[in-house]
């Protein structure tokens, strides 16, 4: 038993021994009381955008036997998980609940891999109970070279009478749970050709919470204790409501088991010596964790498991569940008392509660049934558990959990590092779902019906994909934006950074969240939170940014500016590597009526030559070597506002001056919208105040970019961007350079070259009145 569960239990005996030799309390502790309302606060609506394109469709399939009563059984295909062979291959793999097994290669078209009905017939059984059929496969980690894998399905009939359960049935068994061992004979074939043999059998005596998943844990490695061991979702087959066995540790529903599937002799498994409780008389060696109604889908966070658990009067809950874990089933739906003599309400914990070393939800939400709906029927939700995102494709969803409801389709996401033990339930948020064309979208609406039958699946380059059987498709999560609302339709797919100082990074307020795709925060340099004061620089504003030079007359760092940089380049800023175009935009207002003073020279009347405004920097760029910066400097001894950029690293830049006075275009405290373009592909370079071209002029003869004889089209070089620049020179803070008096708000960075219609209509979406 885990060092933690044992100082559990032996709290737990401290604690009787003094309640035996202590005298009477002079106080009953206060009893349970029920709860109306369990989880009053909703998932929040949230600005995080997903784009779902549809991925892959498959055919329609029959349960077997047929339904007699139940039509939430009769769709399109029951398809239950999607998931990559450990192989190499990039191929993938989809159950369907009624029997067949399919892989997907590069051209997604489902190929049958292994019928799993028609090996296990006549004793198959798919039509009788939302969890019967082929639940589940899971691929040994090493099955390119073993060819092993894992199944479970569902038996009835003849089997059982014919067939013994390994571990104690439920009584008055009516299905078995079976995991089979597979054993390809060639694991590259496009269909299976092997052996199989049976693993472990379970008794359940409901149609319903059987065994809900099996895999391995994908971070272990050859060496670790974790290797190569099979977890085993086992539900409690409905009768966790009227008996204790989820918190029986003599028989094996209602919890997660823990094998190593190898066979060992005569026997079909083994038991892990690590199992919280192996080797214990009395308790089954098998159970990892226990106290569970439903344990519908668990997934790894590192060496975290993450799980969802479907609840029975109102709780959709998350756990964070380790070796030895109660979950508290029956005795608890979440983090309340179940009285299984009143089904209308859960109760508030006892004051002693602390002493039964329950484990209880990092996040969860309520049924919230309709008024009138009655307290004993079905409210139509149940929780399917997802997995945190840490692909590369989308930073800006790393570190987010993504889950969702398995009836309505409802998609939701939490912040992984929020899942934890002890720190109380996460913030839930409902993110906004839009289609490849960036129309917004709902999940029945994608899938055809009020009920989505919603699942999760993740490919081994851990990207997400969301399956309905309602119509039998597979969704894969291509884009994540937070698209703030003031931002043009049109420029919302090529928005890679936004920063609108309305978001703080949760839990560091000296950072400012990416509104944009690439999910790249900015540090607030030096001031820190302090930097964002209530100023409107449009309509919907309330924030701003305010740069400025601190210590005019001492040479340092301690200007406050904003931005992010790293030496080897960032990565999240990816896409502006190799582009033929760029845009940075923004609202603007000065605050001085010239560049600050130089800190850096002995001269106390000297200024420097710039004022800084905002930029990308290029793959080599310490702060002026260019890639796309808008900025004042000095042209011909007048300072001017400017375009100034490189298109390849280590080449010369170009100047596009706008031709009018800088006092004009930036009048002192005057909000100005301002926007520059680079068309690296024809040289071409734009100025735009308040949505109207400035007249300007090239500052450099020539050709700078290098645009003749260079390849068609014309691209910026394809390195890594070494960050943004916001207010001023060096993001990474090594010393003063051309400091801004002045504040911002609204700032856009595009990978391409916004039209000059677009930059019209977003000055005017949001220009005051």
């Amino acid at each position: 038993m885990p060092a933690f569960r044992t100082r559990i239990h032996a709290l737990a005996a401290v604690l009787l021994t003094a309640a035996l030799c202590a005298p009477a309390a002079p106080a009953l502790a206060a009893a349970p009381v029920p709860v109306e309302d369990p989880i009053p606060e909703k998932p929040i609506p949230s600005p995080l955008t997903l784009t779902l394109e549809e991925f892959a469709s498959f055919p329609k399939s029959e349960p077997i036997p047929p339904p007699s009563n139940d039509p939430r059984l009769l769709r399109q295909a029951r398809i239950n998980y999607l998931g990559e062979l450990p192989d190499g291959s990039r191929r993938l793999y989809v159950n369907d609940l009624n029997g067949k097994l399919y892989l997907l290669g590069r051209d997604r078209q489902p190929k049958e891999y292994l019928d799993v009905a028609a090996a296990f017939a006549p004793d198959f059984v798919s039509g009788r109970g939302l969890g019967s059929g082929f639940g589940f496969a899971a691929f040994h980690p090493e099955f390119g070279r073993n060819g092993r894998f894992y199944t479970v399905h569902t038996e009835w009939g003849a089997a059982l009478t014919t067939k013994t359960p390994d571990l104690p049935a439920q009584p008055g068994t009516r299905f078995h749970g079976v995991i089979t061992e597979w054993t390809a004979a060639d694991p590259r074939a496009g269909v299976f050709s092997g052996t199989r043999r049976e693993v472990l059998r379970l008794g359940f005596s409901g149609q319903i919470h059987g065994i809900q998943q099996i895999g391995f844990k994908p971070s272990a490695r050859p060496g670790d204790a974790d290797y190569g061991l099979l977890y085993i979702a086992a539900g409690d087959g409905g009768r966790g409501a009227s008996s204790d066995d989820p918190q029986n540790l003599a028989i094996p529903q209602g919890k997660i088991l823990r094998i190593d599937p190898a066979a060992a002799g005569d026997r079909k498994y083994t038991v892990p010596p690590s199992n919280p409780f192996a080797g214990q008389e009395g308790r089954l060696g098998e159970i990892y964790a226990y106290g569970m109604r439903d344990p519908h889908r668990f997934s790894w966070d590192g060496d975290r498991l993450l799980l969802g658990h479907i609840g029975e009067h109102a709780i959709e809950a998350v756990y964070d569940v380790g070796p030895g874990d109660n979950l508290g089933w029956s005795e608890r739906e979440g983090a309340f008392v179940f009285d299984k003599a009143d089904r209308c309400h859960l109760y508030t914990l006892p004051d002693d509660d602390a002493q039964y070393g329950y484990t209880y939800p990092v996040a969860a939400y309520d049924h919230d049934p309709p008024p009138g709906h009655s307290c004993t029927a079905d409210s139509g939700h149940a929780i399917v558990g997802g997995f945190v995102y840490r692909g590369a494709r989308l930073p800006l969803l790393s570190g987010t959990y993504l889950f969702g409801d398995i009836v309505d389709g409802q998609v939701f996401t939490a912040v992984a590092d929020h899942l934890r033990e002890g720190l109380g339930r996460a913030a839930i948020y409902r993110p906004r779902l839009v289609d490849a064309a960036g129309n917004p979208v709902t999940m029945p609406q994608l899938a055809g019906d009020t009920r989505v039958d919603l699942r999760f699946g993740q490919d081994g380059a851990g990207e997400l994909y969301l399956l309905s059987k309602a119509n039998g498709r597979i969704w894969k999560v291509t884009r994540a934006a937070y698209a703030p609302a003031g931002v043009l339709p049109s420029l919302r797919r090529d928005l890679v950074a936004a920063y609108d100082f309305e978001h703080p990074l949760p839990g560091d307020p000296a950072r400012e969240q990416d509104q944009g795709l690439s999910g790249t925060p900015i540090t607030l340099v030096n001031g820190g939170a302090a930097m964002r004061l209530e100023d409107a620089a449009y309509r919907g504003s309330t924030h701003a940014l305010e740069t400025r030079q601190i210590e005019p007359a001492t040479a340092g760092n301690d200007d406050w500016k904003a931005g992010v940089y790293a030496e080897a380049g960032v990565p999240t800023l990816r896409s502006f590597n190799a582009v033929a175009g760029t845009t940075v935009m923004g609202w603007f207002k000065l605050l001085t009526d010239g560049p600050a003073l130089n800190s850096n020279t002995p001269d106390p009347a000297d200024r420097y030559n710039a004022i800084g405004l905002a930029g990308v920097l290029s793959g080599t760029s310490q702060g002026h070597d260019v890639r796309a910066l808008l900025e004042l400097i000095t042209v011909n001894g007048e300072l001017r506002v400017v375009a100034l950029a490189r298109r390849v690293d280590g080449s010369a830049s170009q100047t596009f001056a706008a031709d009018l006075p800088w006092q004009r275009i930036l009048p002192r405290g005057q909000w100005v919208f301002l926007a520059a373009t680079f068309d690296f592909d024809t040289g071409a370079m734009r100025l735009y105040r308040d949505g109207r071209p400035l007249p300007g002029s090239y500052t450099v003869t020539g050709d700078p970019w290098g645009l003749e004889g260079a390849p068609e089209p014309d691209l910026t070089s394809p390195s890594d961007p070494r960050g943004i620049k916001i207010g001023g020179s060096y993001p990474q803070n090594t010393r003063e350079q051309n400091p801004c008096d002045c504040r911002m708000d609204g700032l856009l960075f595009l990978d391409r070259v916004a039209t000059p219609g677009e930059i019209r209509a977003q000055y005017e979406l949001l220009r005051p009145r």
